[in-house]
């Protein structure tokens, strides 16, 4: 009987150990599959000393035991790979789609570049893909989940450079509830077939190319709450079938060229808590529906052609944090409902026509508020007191408005404020010191008022303070020497205003950290301090304008990012800067109107000089000797132009440049300095000599001021060769001989003054030199021929006035001599006495009157019409 049993169970002991055997063999085979499919992912990754695959991912280990790989325990197949955030760089090879078990693809936040192998879109139980953040670079193909990825819920490609167009296939993912696209090249239109995937909770195609009209099949997606398809070229108006989507909690649609207005259905989105809208090309009105709607929360319209009024009826919503509505043609009043915003964080109302009333009071209810910015509009009154109620506001920017009265001292128990621009208005009144409580402020920007007073000490306090611009202002006094507290400044602009008594010896102390320091246009007495030290980062100096005796500091020659100094307008004196040639950024050197003097011939071993100088003024000195030939060899930004090109380092120098120059015979302010904008201004000084051919060199030169001097010799021909000069003064010197006939070539000269000197012979025929009046050549005797009425001896030039006698040198004045003088007396008295006895013998006569005064009128016009017709260029 145990016989019998013991050869029944043999077959059975056999068949298990043959079973065990053939899964063991399957099961080998599948990890076989899996291993490889791996290891060929690994060896497509560029190896680096932190790559944890190199050292874990080893065919001696398990490969469920890898880093990253996730098995299933039934089938022993790879299900999961999550190589995130690994720092890998490499392609995907195709081998990654035999992971025919993978429901989960993970290998965003690296680095692989290339094509996504289309193999991956032919794993069938694929439900998550996530490749975001890396360089990868194809387009979908056209059959994706067509064949296989029915299962695909999350597909996440976003931030590679994925390009073409969407395939239409991909409305066939019907399980997708997350799709996100964004930050790629994709182009074309969205594809209606998108309204298929119905089971949409997130579509975010933001930030690709896209184009033509939103597809109205997108509001089939019922369970659609996030939108995203901002910065693309989407046109045409907002589709109608968006307002029925009540699950939808944000939509962005910004940054595109969207036409039309935002429909009142929007009241039937009841989920909404935001959109955005900003940057397209909207009109019409904000439907005071938004009012309605109950969680509401973010409104961003700005950068349209919105019209009309801000809604009161925003005030209902009391979640709101954020309203953006800058950059419209918003007009009316700010509601004083807005006040009921508690938890508003931004209140964004800039650059609209907000024109009726001041700041609402009530908006010190708004205890939240970080951001107020209200800046260029029309708004007016005064700022009330009761913006000090709120305690987080941060930044507030009321700049380029109409607004009045004081500064309230309230404003000193803002506590985190950091900002405050209440520049061009029209507030008044002293800057009040509880100012010094800010601690937290890095900018001030108050220029363009009518504050007055002292600067208050308290200022000293501000120790975090970055910018302090207080120009255009009446304020008095002296320059607190509390300002020497201010070791993180950038930008001191207390220039234009009333200021006395000395420069703070300190203020050279501030310079590692100071870019611009202006104090220009006050009644500043004493020295330049000379405490630059070494390290110094000044960019812009200005002390134009005011009563500083002295010399230059030569401390200033450690400022070697220094692009421009203006000093003109004081007393100082001294010898010409030679020191300066080697600051290597200098554009802007002005001198005038102080008392330097001697020579600007000091040799140099400077192997460039000044090698981005675009503006030299030393008029209005004592210098003497000849003109600085050597300067006129070098001048390499007046030489080519293009080594001025101006980059983001100049910044506070472009933007704060205060150039008054004469220019074109006109004194003129310079607010922006362009990179071609080139003068050299010699004028009013001692210079002798000859002027030298050398100038010819500077062909990018458009203004030239050489007048007032005592400078003798010829004009040298060379000089038409500076084809873009739009003014030539060489008026008032010594200079002699003829006008050469290369003046002609000067095709932009606008002004030309070369009176008041010894020229002789005639004025060279020329379209261009005949368009300049009498005035550019008054006080040459020796000169002759149009525009003169002085005609040349042997020229068959018909004058266009009474000549007069050639020799006669006291006769000729501004091209009218005495005997033209006496001849105009003497008709005219006759025609008197003749008007006198019609007018005796028979009255008034009508017909006289209206003959004489028709002839005035008639003449009159033509002179007004000769002045005013522009010279041509």
């Amino acid at each position: 009987m145990e016989k019998s049993t013991q050869y029944t169970l043999l077959p059975l002991l056999l068949l298990l150990s043959l079973q065990n055997s053939l899964a063991s063999i399957t099961t080998n085979t599948n990890i076989n599959t899996d291993l490889s499919s791996l290891l060929a992912l690994k060896s497509h990754i560029t190896p680096n000393p932190h790559n944890i695959l190199m050292k874990n991912w080893t065919s001696e280990a398990n490969v469920c035991t890898w880093v990253g790989v996730t098995c299933d325990s039934r089938y022993n197949k790879v299900t999961r790979l999550n190589i995130s955030s690994m720092g890998l760089v490499g392609t995907i090879p195709p081998e990654i789609g035999n992971l025919s078990f993978l429901v989960s693809l993970d290998i965003s936040e690296n680095s692989f570049h290339g094509p996504i192998p289309p193999s991956i879109f032919d794993i069938s139980p694929l439900q998550v893909l996530v490749l975001r953040n890396n360089s990868l670079s194809s387009s979908l193909p056209n059959n994706i989940c067509k064949q296989s990825l029915h299962k695909l819920k999350r597909l996440r490609i976003s931030y590679n450079k994925l390009y073409g167009e969407l395939p239409l296939s991909l409305g066939q993912c019907s399980k997708l509830e997350y799709l996100s696209l964004y930050g790629n090249n994709f182009s074309g239109h969205v594809p209606t077939q998108i309204g298929n995937i119905t089971l949409l909770q997130f579509l975010s195609f933001g930030d690709n190319n896209f184009s033509g009209n939103i597809p109205k099949e997108i509001g089939n997606l019922t369970m659609l709450q996030i939108l995203d398809l901002g910065v693309n070229n989407f046109s045409g108006p907002i589709p109608e079938t968006l307002y029925s989507m009540t699950s939808l909690l944000y939509f962005d649609f910004g940054w595109n060229k969207l036409t039309g207005s935002l429909s009142r259905d929007i009241r039937n989105m009841t989920s909404l808590q935001r959109f955005g809208l900003e940057g397209n090309s909207l009109t019409g009105k904000i439907p005071k529906e938004i009012g309605d709607l109950p969680v509401f929360e973010r409104l961003s319209m700005c950068c349209n052609n919105i019209t009309g009024f801000v809604p009161r009826e925003l005030g209902n919503l009391t979640n709101m944090i954020g309203i953006y509505l800058g950059n419209n043609a918003l007009s009316g009043s700010i509601p004083i409902e807005l006040g009921r915003l508690v938890n508003l964080w931004e209140l964004q109302l800039k650059q609209n026509f907000l024109i009726t009333g001041p700041i609402p009071k009530e908006i010190g209810n708004m205890t939240s508020l970080s951001y107020l910015l209200l800046y260029n509009n029309e708004l007016s009154g005064p700022i009330p007191k009761e913006i000090g109620n709120l305690p987080l506001l941060r930044h507030i920017w009321l700049n380029n408005n109409n607004f009045s009265g004081n500064i309230p001292k309230e404003i000193g128990s803002l506590s985190n404020l950091e900002v405050l621009n209440i520049a061009t208005n029209n507030i008044s009144g002293p800057l009040p010191t509880e100012i010094g409580n800010l601690t937290a402020l890095t900018e001030i920007w108050l220029f363009d008022n009518k504050l007055n007073g002292p600067l208050p000490f308290t200022i000293g306090n501000l120790s975090k303070l970055s910018y302090l611009i207080l120009s255009q202002n009446k304020l008095t006094q002296e320059i607190p020497l509390s300002i020497c507290n201010l070791r993180s400044l950038v930008a001191l602009h207390i220039g234009n205003n009333h200021l006395e008594g000395p420069i703070p010896k300190c203020v050279g102390n501030l310079s590692t950290s100071l870019l611009l320091l202006h104090l220009n246009a006050n009644k500043l007495t004493g020295i330049i301090p000379s405490t630059f030290t070494k390290g110094c980062s000044l960019e812009s100096f200005n002390l134009n304008g005011n009563k500083l005796e002295g010399t230059l500091p030569q401390t200033l020659g450690n400022c070697t990012g220094l692009r421009g100094i203006d000093i003109g307008g004081n007393e100082i004196r001294g010898a010409f800067p030679f020191w300066m040639e080697t600051l290597p950024q200098l554009r802007t050197l002005i001198l005038t109107s102080n008392k330097f003097n001697g020579t600007m011939l000091v040799a140099s071993n400077t192997e460039q000089s000044f090698p981005k100088l675009q503006v030299l003024d030393v008029s209005q000195n004592a210098f003497v000797g000849s003109l600085p030939d050597r300067y006129f060899k070098n001048f390499r930004g007046m030489i080519d132009a293009k080594e001025n090109r101006t980059d983001d380092e100049e910044y506070w120098f472009v933007r704060f440049i205060e150039l008054k120059l004469t220019v074109k015979g006109l004194d003129q302010l310079l607010e922006r300095l362009l990179t071609t904008f080139t003068t050299i201004d010699l004028s009013s000084n001692r210079f002798s000599g000859s002027i030298p051919p050398s100038l010819w060199n500077l062909n990018s030169l458009r203004y030239l001021n050489l007048s007032h001097n005592t400078l003798t010799g010829h004009i040298p021909p060379s000089l038409g060769g500076m084809s873009l000069l739009e003014s030539l003064d060489l008026s008032s010197n010594k200079l002699n001989g003829e006008i050469p006939s290369q003046l002609a070539r000067l095709t932009f000269l606008a002004k030309l003054n070369l009176s008041m000197n010894n020229l002789e012979g005639q004025i060279p025929h020329s379209t261009q030199l005949s368009t300049f009046g009498n005035e550019s050549y008054v006080g040459n005797v020796g000169l002759c021929g149009f525009p003169l009425t002085k005609t040349c001896e042997g020229s068959d030039e018909k004058p266009l006035f009474p000549q007069e006698e050639d020799g006669d040198e006291d006769g000729f004045i501004d091209g009218f001599g005495w005997r033209s003088v006496m001849m105009g007396y003497g008709c005219g008295f006759v025609v008197g006495i003749g008007i006198g006895y019609i007018i005796i013998r028979y009255g008034r006569p009508k017909w006289l009157v209206e003959f004489f005064l028709g002839v005035g009128y008639n003449n009159e016009m033509k002179r007004r019409k000769r002045k005013t017709t522009p010279r041509r260029r």
